[in-house]
Parts: structure tokens; sequence; C-alpha cells
């Protein structure tokens, strides 16, 4: 078991099999040393998509916690394209969509959720990076949260 795994059986943290895609694109993308994943909304261990805006259906505690579901659904991407999360050598970016009202202003405190999970899992020196949180209308599927990443890996 890979030093990353490890750490998340540790942590009670099961990775799932990712779901598929929602639409025509790729699910993640390996470009030299960098992996690009997609989107990942925020669902559950059960599977189920954690639903609802924030601000007016959904709390802040809610939304973090969906964060941090969307950040193991990247991780259950990074596996599936990577084998070994081991591979990774920098989390370098988070890009965040908060399902909100217009009158939120707390999604940066939401995606702490996924920020702080990453940090849980890789340390600090691996998981410190640059990220945007920004409030959406609407997310597929009615979903709290939805979250890319980008990673720098090894080759092998």
């Amino acid at each position: 078991m890979s030093q990353v795994e490890n750490r998340l059986s540790e942590l009670g943290i099961e990775i799932p099999e990712p779901p598929r895609p929602l639409g025509n694109f790729a699910p993640y993308l390996i470009d030299g040393d960098y992996l690009y994943i997609s989107g990942q909304i925020s669902v559950d261990v059960a599977g189920n998509i954690q639903r609802g805006k924030l601000g007016q259906s959904a709390t802040i505690e809610q939304g973090v916690e969906a964060a941090r579901h969307c950040a193991i659904g990247l991780l259950a991407r990074a596996k599936a394209a990577l084998g070994d999360l081991d591979r990774v050598e920098k989390l370098l970016k988070l890009g965040a969509f908060v399902n909100a009202v217009p009158e939120f202003a707390d999604h940066p405190k939401v995606v702490n959720g996924a920020s702080d999970f990453m940090v849980e899992v890789f340390g600090s020196e691996v998981a410190e990076h640059v990220r945007f949180a920004v409030g959406s209308s609407s997310l597929p599927g009615n979903a709290m949260v939805e979250i890319e990443a980008v990673f720098r890996i090894s080759a092998t």
C-alpha cells in the first residue's frame, strides 16, 4: 500500500471508484509532468450528490463537507489516472465553484473543506496550492460544490 493510501486509511477514508463523466469530456488528462482533473461535484460515500444552495438550503458546514467530498473525488480520479497516489509530487491548483445565492460571501470557508483535506492527506509541503473559489447560480445535479485540480506528477 502506498504512503498516501496508508494516510487515507489512518483518516478512515476509502477512495471510491470514480463515477463516469456527465458529458463528452475527459475525466482527466496527463500532459508531461501534469495531471489535470475535470471538475468533481460533491458526491458522498454512498454515491449521492450533496445538493443545495449555500445561503439558502445549505449551511457553511454542509458546504465544507461537500467540498471535502469533492477532494475525495479528485483523489479517486488521480488514482484512476496514475495507479499510485504516491506519484503526486505537488498539488498546484484547485478551482472551485460554490452553488450559492448572490449575497453569499463565504466561498473561501466552504472550499477550505477541500484544501484542508488535501493538507491532511499529503502534508503542507505537497498540498500547498493556489486556488479560486467563486459562486455559481447553479451546478450540475444541483450539487453544492464542484472542484477541479492540477497536480505535478512523477513519471513512475
